[in-house]
This record gives C-alpha cells, structure tokens and sequence, in this order.
C-alpha cells in the first residue's frame, strides 16, 4: 500500500500548479461580476454601505471594495501578486459573510455565506500556497 500511496501523490502533486491557475480563474469569474456592480452603481453601493450595512466610512469602504474585487479578477487572472490581493479580499469575504449573507444561513439558495465562504477558503489556498507556475510572477 505505501507504494501505492506515494504514486497515487507523484500523480496528484503534479497536478497542483493547473489547480492553483483553476482556483485563480475561478476566482476572477466570482468577482468579475461584483465588481463591475459596483463601478457601474457606485454611488449605489455607498448607500447601501451607510443605510442597510451600517459601515463606518460608507464611501470609503465601498472604494475599498470596489478596488479589491477589481484587483483580485486582474491579478488572479495574470497571476500577480495573488498573495498580496487574497489578504484584502479574505476581509471583504468575511464583511460580506457576517454582514450581508449571515442571516441566510449556509445555503447560497438562500443568500447565504456559503460562496463567500468558499470564496474565502479559495483566496486562503491562493495566500499560503501563491500562484503557481502558471502565472507572470511568483510572489
């Protein structure tokens, strides 16, 4: 069996840099969207910032998130300095976790935290591991 084993992961670890790019570009896809929302409604989304969520600083905070989720669809796409922009995104995941999806519950059905927190856990993979050798920099 340990021979096995250690094949079964030669194998797998070989595939671990077309992981990372899949994850990279999946994650792009999930914020390409949001991100676009908030730069066509901007002004939009800093009064939902001050009247629904209550934030400190509404315009601020919604420069901050626009400009994160821009830069995590064009880092992650190109692969640059991924480690850097999956901190300030992990942040906004957990923001949108606790303040906009928590009372949906799990079930993304129900607006709930669940893409976010996948979103999460993938921009948490993309900080401890990097980009891969797929990308135009290592970080």
């Amino acid at each position: 069996m340990g021979k096995l084993t250690q094949a079964t992961v030669k194998i797998l670890s070989s595939f671990q840099d077309l992981s990372l790019l899949l994850v990279r570009l999946t994650l792009a896809y999930g914020f390409f969207e949001p991100a676009l929302k908030k730069i066509n409604n901007f002004d939009n989304i800093v009064v939902w910032f001050d009247t629904s969520l209550h934030l400190p600083f509404p315009w601020l905070n919604a420069v901050l998130a626009t400009v994160t989720e821009s830069l995590i669809v064009i880092f992650m796409v190109l692969g640059f300095k991924t480690r850097f922009i999956a901190i300030p995104g992990m942040v906004t995941m957990l923001v949108a976790i606790f303040l906009v999806h928590w009372n949906g519950g799990f079930s993304a059905a129900n607006n709930g935290y669940e893409i976010p927190l996948y979103y999460f856990l993938m921009l948490s993979v993309i900080a401890t591991t990097g980009p891969g050798k797929f990308s135009i920099s290592k970080d």
